[in-house]
């Protein structure tokens, strides 16, 4: 099977596992969206492949808005190729005129290949010398057409399968850790995940160190954040003091500072500006 029709097959899949809106703070504002599935020979080096695409009227801007997972993320534009760190506090860009974007969410088995030290990236990126990369998927974005973004997906994939090599024992265990860090909403203490994998809080800490750049406890807060973002989001009507429960957060007043301290304005700031 053709990696364009595993993606197209798939496409339904991704939804029902990730919403594509999950992380964007204000969907109604975002430009065409598109969240595809890895392709098999992809599955253990990314969550997810990522395409925007815009074309916005001269003299205006589109802000978008990002609570980003705590992955990197390699990014192919017209302007060339970006490593980008994890996030440490809410984002945002200002997009004008015509343009597009490829990323790939990284999975921590991906890291270890592109950068020695991706806490050095947090809140920020760098640009990353991969021009057979940028030339691929630039022409398959180019090309247009209904598999242009299969395409380009195509691209990316083959260069990073190429650049990554085998995926050793230690990147798969880091790849399980960020799948229960991320996945499982259960999880409330850095503690919880080390004893699943077996080993001690500081092995973890040094695994997601040298894979994501993060803490555990980092990762599960944007987690937790992310996901009360959505349900105010989606459920405006709803208790926030429910939602902080329902979450693991100790009461309302912690929900709260979460909000301030990553997305600089509170959960009931959010709410009334949710549009």
């Amino acid at each position: 099977m053709k990696i364009r029709d595993t993606l197209s097959d798939a496409a339904a899949m991704v939804d029902s596992v990730i919403d594509g809106t999950r992380g964007v703070l204000y969907p109604a504002r975002m430009p065409q969206f598109h969240r595809l599935p890895p392709p098999d020979a992809a599955a253990e080096l990314v969550g997810w492949f990522w395409i925007p695409e815009w074309d916005i009227e001269p003299g205006r801007t589109s802000r978008q808005h990002i609570v980003a997972f705590p992955a990197l993320n390699l990014v192919v534009e017209r302007r060339g190729v970006e490593l980008v760190g994890a996030a440490t506090a809410a984002t945002y860009r200002d997009l004008t005129g015509r343009g597009w974007a490829v990323g790939a969410m990284l999975r921590p088995a991906a890291v270890a290949a592109l950068t020695d030290d991706p806490a050095a990236l947090l809140d920020t990126s760098t640009k990353f010398d991969a021009p057979e990369l940028h030339g691929a998927v630039t022409r398959a974005m180019r090309a247009g057409g209904d598999h242009r973004h299969a395409d380009a997906v195509r691209a990316l994939t083959a260069w990073l399968v190429g650049r990554v090599g085998e995926i050793g024992p230690v990147a798969r265990q880091a790849n399980e850790m960020s799948t229960i860090l991320m996945g499982d909403d259960s999880v409330t203490r850095a503690e919880d995940v080390a004893a699943r994998l077996s080993m001690s809080l500081r092995t973890l800490q040094r695994l997601a160190h040298r894979h994501v750049g993060l803490a555990p406890s980092a990762m599960i807060r944007r987690r937790r954040l992310q996901e009360a973002a959505q349900r105010i989001r989606e459920h405006p009507g709803a208790d926030l003091a429910a939602i902080a429960a329902e979450l693991g957060y100790a009461d309302h007043a912690h929900l709260t500072n979460d909000f301030r301290v990553v997305l600089g304005i509170t959960p009931r700031s959010y709410r009334s500006a949710r549009e």
